[in-house]
């Protein structure tokens, strides 16, 4: 089991993003969140098995169709206490 923590860059808030990864992340069993910041990123942290936090990566970077991602960080971190897949308010 990994986490990780994401920062996304791009056009990422009013398209739909959140909610993609919302839904793949249920769909793959993935835990943690994903919220937008104020200055225009997507945060997210998600955990679980090492391929599927990779795969969800892998998503992040592609984005839904009307985005365009143009940066990922990606941060080691600490899984969530809370079960589940869940959208923050905006930070």
């Amino acid at each position: 089991m990994i986490a990780q923590h994401l920062v996304i860059r791009g056009r990422v808030q009013g398209v739909g993003y959140r909610y993609a990864m919302t839904e793949v992340a249920e769909t793959l069993g993935v835990t943690g969140w994903v919220r937008n910041r104020r200055d225009g990123t997507v945060e997210a942290l998600f955990a679980g098995d090492d391929r599927k936090v990779e795969e969800m990566i892998g998503l992040c970077a592609a984005g839904p169709t009307r985005a365009k991602v143009t940066e990922v960080q990606r941060f080691a971190a600490v899984p969530p206490d809370e079960p589940g897949f869940r959208q923050l308010p905006t930070e």
